[in-house]
Parts: C-alpha cells; structure tokens; sequence
C-alpha cells in the first residue's frame, strides 16, 4: 500500500513538473507569439482559487502577450513539490509561498531576487515587517499578497447562552466558558488543533518560541516552553473540549463542528473566512465573534504573523523572468488585493488595498486590530519553517500522553541540532 502511494505521489509531482516553463523554450512557446507563464497557485481550490482565476483572466486581457497557465497544488503538498522540481529545472515560473518558505528557497537559489522589477512597484505602500519577511541576505525574494494571523473565533449565541457576552481573554478564562457551554448548550465549548502551527499561541504567551535566531539558542525545550505545552495539555483535558483527533481529517472535522454549531470556540486564521460564513451557525454573520488568542502567564497574548508571497524560479530564461515579473506585479497590486479581501476575506498587505469597502468587510477589521496588536513577525532565519515538522511530531506524541512534555520537547530540540546546526 506505501508503494503504492508513492508511486502515485511520484507520477502526480512529474505531472506537475511537465507543466513548469522551466526556460527551455528561448521565451515563448511559439515563435511570434505569447509567453506562457505557469502559476502554482497553493490556495485553496474551493475557496479562494475562483478569484485567483478571475483575476488571471483580467490580466491576459491587459496583457495579450503574456498567457497564465494555472496550476492549483495542494497547499500541504507544494513545498516538497516546488523543491523537487527546483532542484531538476522543472519549476513553475511563479510560485505562491508560505512566508516561511521564502527565505530557505532564497538561500538554495531557487528564487530570482525582485527588487527594481515589476513584481515590486510603488514599493512603499507594502507594509515594511511583511515585506522583511520576504527577504533574504538583504535582497527581496517575495511580493507579498496576503497576510494572516491566528484569533480565537467564537459562537456569540452559544456563549451567549452559557452567561458570556466576550470572548475569554486566558486560557483559564477559555477553560472556564467551554465547560460552562458543554454544561448550558450540550455541544463542545472548544476544538483545540493538535499542530505546531497552533501551538505557537501557548508558546508566545509564555515569552517563548521554537528558537531564539538572534541569540542563535534553540528554546523549545526550555522552561517557558515545557510549561506552554502543558498549558495546552490542561486546556485539552477541560470538561467541555473537544477530545483529540490525531486523524489526517482533523482540520475538516474541526472546520465542520464549527461551521454548524456543534463546537464554540477555535483558533484559527482569516483564510477560512469565506468558508465560516457559508456554515448554518454563520448564516448571520454578526454571530462570528473575532478576538485575540487567550494570553499565558505572562499576560500577553501572541500569535504568528503568516501569509504567501508570489515567487519567481531563478531557472526560468530572461522572457520568462520578465512575464513573471509583470504577472506578479499585477497580482499583489493594491486593486487587485482589494478584490481578493472581499472575495476571499484573506488580508491585504498593501496599504491602499484597506479601502472604505475592505474595511467595511465582515471580520477584515477585527483581523487587521488583531494582526497590528499582537502578531508576531517570524524571525530572520531561512530554516525557521523546517522545526514546524519535527516540533509538530513531538506535540502529538506529548497530547497523546505517549511521553512527558520534557523528554517530547528534547526529543525535538535534537532533531533541531541538525535543522540549526550553529545554535546552542
């Protein structure tokens, strides 16, 4: 059966390799005539890709000498796919990468450098901390084109229900209204998601994080964090949360219970905005309540500053380059970001694309406070996107009562020493 998978994997990343440009062809596919331009899009297909597609067309149009060939690719596939083909001169012309893919994919050379083209007009207007997280060695390797972070989004009836007209502002606070809707409401009062990613709540609010890249430290078996995961682990043993579902559809499952009311509270991020507002429980959509993730200990509330920049492949030829450079441009324009805010409920990140209307969108200004009051900007360091894979093994063992925090935690801080070798 594993063979069989991979097989299949393997013919499915070939497949999407033949459809790279890959700057064989002198620049354009026929003599005369257009450049093609190939995107791997890693948006959802369901939700946001649509838009992405509209906006395509809108571009051909503006631009007849230049032809998009898209390519949706699973977001939970796409970074080993674009790394296989980079590394075989198979890639796509564009790219749409996780910010933290960006800085390794600069520093194996897979990216063309953008600054002075096309892909970064009017410069100015892209908010400065998203645009130093596309950068790399001082060269800027992304056009940002959305940005996110991480809320506690919240059921205002079924908290309404159980005596509470506010979000809880700690993870006691949390615990306390889960049990109290398990006990009013007769549904869970909290999904907790077992992942690294959304993890980093309970480590931030504990004055930690997975390393310390200025200080060249790996912290992730340090005592703040030891005692953020066991934060984690008492709000997933509460009365009235949800147990664990350690299973491959467990975002699904979570993303379902909310969507129909059978679960209160989750932590998540704007992109599934669109996606929320279609439930049974959202019909109404002022009935979505958007706030910070609940603070630690030290009564700070962090989350991680997340969103995808639009990429080019350093092995594509100068025409190619060049078509890229314009078609990204295009796309992570303030007009068009505009248009994806109010398609997709994702956030801009240039400053002209918050216009009257964008603001006015359901949950786009509670996410923008969010995102100025406690995100957190991901540090300078190329692999800081790699420790995710072996921080998340570890965190499902330790919720699984499989090991104690500690010994789970130092099993991923050596799986670190090989990832940041130069860290203490």
């Amino acid at each position: 059966m594993r063979r069989g998978i991979a097989a299949t994997a393997l013919v499915a990343a070939l497949g999407l390799a033949a459809t790279a440009c890959g700057g064989d062809d002198g620049g354009s596919d026929k003599a005369g005539g257009p450049v093609t331009v190939t995107w791997w899009d890693t948006s959802n297909a369901t939700n946001e890709a649509p838009t992405y597609k509209a906006l395509i067309a809108d571009f051909e149009k503006a631009n007849p000498k230049i032809k998009v060939k898209y390519v949706n690719v699973p977001f939970d596939q796409a970074q080993n796919k674009f790394q296989t083909a980079a590394g075989s001169k198979g890639a796509p012309d564009v790219i749409r990468a996780e910010v933290g893919w960006t800085a390794s994919w600069a520093k194996s050379q897979f990216l063309a450098p953008l600054d002075g083209t096309p892909a970064l007009d009017n410069q100015d207007d892209i908010n400065p901390s998203l645009l130093k997280q596309a950068q790399y060695e001082g060269k800027t390797y992304g056009a940002p084109i959305v940005t996110d972070t991480l809320a506690l989004m919240w059921n205002k009836e079924l908290l309404k229900k159980a005596g509470f007209d506010k979000a809880p502002a700690t993870w006691d606070e949390l615990k306390a209204v889960a049990k109290a809707v398990k006990a009013k409401d007769k549904v869970d009062g909290f999904w907790m998601r077992a992942d690294s990613y959304y993890e980093l709540p309970f480590l931030f609010g504990e004055g930690t994080d997975m390393v310390d890249a200025a200080a060249k430290k790996i912290t992730i078996n340090s005592p703040e964090a030891v005692k953020a995961v066991d934060v984690s682990k008492s709000v997933l043993a509460s009365p009235g949360v949800h147990k664990l579902d350690v299973t491959a559809d467990s975002y699904a499952h979570m993303q379902d219970a909310f969507k129909t009311g059978k679960v209160a509270m989750i932590i998540q991020g704007p992109w599934e905005l669109t996606n929320i507002y279609e439930g049974a429980a959202f019909s109404d959509k002022a009935n979505l309540g958007i706030s910070s993730v609940p603070a630690g200990s030290t009564g700070k509330a962090g989350a991680p500053t997340g969103g995808h920049n639009l990429a080019v492949y350093a092995g594509s030829d100068k025409a190619h380059q060049e078509a890229a450079q314009k078609f990204v441009g295009f796309m992570t324009s303030g007009e068009a970001q505009a248009k994806i805010t109010l398609k997709n409920g994702t956030l801009p990140t240039r400053t002209s694309a918050y216009t009257a209307e964008v603001k006015a969108a359901p949950g786009v200004a509670d996410f923008q406070s969010i995102l100025a009051d406690v995100a957190r900007p991901r540090p300078e360091l190329a692999e800081y996107s790699s420790l995710f894979a072996d921080f998340n093994t570890g965190l499902t063992n330790i919720l699984q009562n499989k090991v104690s925090t500690q010994k789970g935690l130092d099993a991923t801080a050596e799986a670190y020493k090989k990832l940041v070798k130069d860290f203490q």
